[in-house]
């Protein structure tokens, strides 16, 4: 699932630290999309994604606004996501950032999150 998210976040331009992932995280580069982790945290955490800002090798960023999110798959994976999901939920997350500065855009996504969390819902 992992690998199937970095893929996704790659095709909108992101750039996974490292070149991808062999595990379940992967750490992103948001410099040269002119926002920081600490911005991008809290915009995904308004849309319903949790990530955390994290500090990128070579960063030239402030510690509390680091250049770079780390995201995880355990939480959707535990749900029941598939490689399918991941590529939504790359989408997601670059329609939050992009949208970032439009409250009705981040409603919007925070809507497709609710819904997929509703159909991929918490093991019992």
């Amino acid at each position: 699932n992992a690998k199937a998210l970095a893929a996704g976040l790659a095709k909108h331009g992101y750039r996974i630290v490292s070149g991808g992932t062999e595990n379940h995280l992967m750490l992103l580069d948001l410099r040269p999309k002119e926002i920081n982790g600490r911005q991008a945290q809290e915009v995904l955490d308004r849309a319903g994604i949790t990530v955390n800002k994290n500090a990128i090798p070579f960063d030239t960023y402030p510690i509390f606004k680091p250049g770079g999110i780390r995201i995880g798959t355990p939480a959707v994976t535990s749900r029941g996501m598939k490689e399918e999901e991941m590529l939504d939920i790359a989408d997601l997350i670059n329609e939050a950032l992009t949208g970032r500065d439009d409250a009705a855009a981040l409603e919007g996504v925070q809507g497709k999150v609710r819904e997929m969390t509703r159909r991929f819902p918490l093991p019992s």
